[in-house]
């Protein structure tokens, strides 16, 4: 078969799979050796506003949720008429095709059951819930370790109506939640752990707990949680199932009473480098030695955890309203403010935690260049959830995003306005994306692209090129 190479970075192999509005190619990162999944989707055969929310909604959630056990999201490319999602590669296939060939051991199915319950969780301490969680949607990679991937039908905070919650009818009849199917309003959080339960009875048991070729029966069923256990199942076991497979979800266990169970307990770790912002024990403390030093000083020596590198596809998004790719990817209620800074990652991240403790947020460390905080207290319509992400455009140049992932809008500003503006000016080269170019010296720029104003941006045209090396090659 012809390899292609695309963009200049990835030569592309074999196709994985094939969707109505995508396709799936195997490819191999140049520049490391690194195995990737690149889907292809087409713009012209997605121009409906549902097919487009749902691929932005798949994108937005990608990047939100790291975690070992969530395929990774690597980066987005786009050109004219294509968008490439770049994607971890995980070649052990769907969990579904293991339980085809029968059920699995109480050990075996304990290991995936935790797996997916420590993704599904950091899911929800995001605000992020997946609705279509099933074996067809979890892959192995080849270590056998479980990955959680297919976010096209997920949600986010901005999606919940002024009672908080979800009122659209979606997932897998089988693995569907009965509050689901009512259309009275649900929690996303609570029918994701009813989809949990019924995939651990399928690991365990071989088969589904509800099953009927008439769809209304099998609703039926579902409502009265109508099942039964195989005899082969453990007492420990089945008492699980049976606290997580309840009609009434305010009777249903909650992601933390099932990770307290002593069957879910045996042999279970935490991930390493997971935090959840729910967890009081889970904070992460920014001043170590490094941002101690850093701090005192005011130094601006490189931080051990470097900051991700800012593709063009962000930069230009960011920037360039003529030009801006991320309306594609975005959620348009999605509020944010950026800055441009001179310090290095370790003394920006380390400030903002000073001001998360004073104010009484919860920290939590996504990797070495992203922080969420979370309000002390609800807000009007939610606790407030904050993202900061910080991106490093040159050696001596970092760009900062701070992006409000659920709560008030106007909390938000006022939390930005009096509290985090006044105490990062210290740090701060320029604030608004539109500026970012302006404090540069025009003579000597060392930030990647030439000097330009916001109408100069605007008209720059993205051609059937690579959009994202000609930036980071720069670097």
């Amino acid at each position: 078969m012809e390899k292609k190479i695309l963009f200049g970075k990835y030569e592309t192999g074999k196709q994985l799979g094939k969707g109505t509005f995508a396709k799936v190619f195997h490819a191999t990162n140049l520049a490391t050796g690194e195995n990737v999944a690149i889907k292809v989707i087409k713009k012209e055969i997605v121009k409906s506003p549902q097919m487009m929310e749902q691929i932005k909604r798949e994108i937005s959630v990608m990047r939100l949720v790291r975690h070992p056990n969530i395929v990774e999201l690597k980066e987005v490319m786009a050109t004219k008429t294509k968008i490439f999602i770049v994607m971890e590669y995980v070649k052990g296939g769907e969990l579904f095709a293991k339980v085809a060939k029968g059920r699995l051991t109480e050990d075996v199915a304990r290991k995936y059951f935790q797996q997916l319950i420590s993704a599904v969780e950091f899911c929800h301490s995001c605000g992020v819930s997946h609705r279509d969680l099933k074996p067809e949607n979890l892959l192995l990679d080849e270590s056998e370790n479980l990955k959680v991937t297919d976010f096209g039908l997920s949600a986010l905070p901005e999606q919940l109506l002024n009672d908080g919650l979800l009122y659209t009818q979606c997932g897998t009849p089988a693995y569907i939640a009965p509050e689901i199917i009512r259309n009275k309003g649900y929690d996303g959080g609570k029918a994701d752990i009813w989809s949990c339960g019924v995939i651990l009875y399928v690991l365990l048991a071989g088969c589904l707990p509800f099953r009927d070729f008439n769809l209304m029966n099998l609703y039926r069923k579902i409502f009265k949680a109508e099942y039964r256990f195989p005899p082969w199942l453990s007492t420990e076991a089945k008492r699980l199932i049976s606290k997580i497979l309840v009609p009434n979800p305010q009777k249903r266990i909650s992601i933390t009473g099932i990770m307290k169970d002593p069957w879910f307990r045996k042999g279970f770790t935490m991930p390493i480098g997971v935090s959840s912002i729910d967890h009081e024990h889970d904070t992460f403390s920014m001043l170590d030695k490094f941002g101690r030093e850093e701090l005192k000083h005011g130094g601006m020596i490189k931080s051990p955890s470097s900051p991700a590198l800012l593709n063009a596809f962000e930069l230009i998004s960011s920037m360039s309203a003529g030009a801006n790719l991320s309306t594609l990817f975005e959620n348009k209620k999605k509020t944010e403010s950026i800055f441009t800074s001179r310090c290095s990652a370790t003394i920006i991240m380390a400030k903002i935690q000073l001001l998360a403790n004073k104010l009484n947020f919860r920290v939590a460390r996504v990797n070495g260049s992203t922080l969420r905080l979370q309000g002390p207290s609800e807000g009007r319509k939610a606790r407030l959830l904050v993202t900061i992400e910080v991106f490093k455009v040159a050696p001596e140049v970092a760009v900062v995003k701070f992006s409000k992932i659920s709560g008030d809008s106007r909390e938000y500003t006022e939390f930005f306005e009096e509290e985090v503006r006044p105490y990062l000016k210290d740090i701060v080269l320029t604030w608004h994306a539109e500026e970012v170019l302006s404090a540069c010296d025009k003579e000597d720029c060392k930030i990647p692209m030439k000097c330009a104003s916001s109408k100069d941006l605007s008209q720059h045209k993205l051609e059937e090129i690579d959009i994202t090396t000609n930036l980071s090659s720069s670097v």
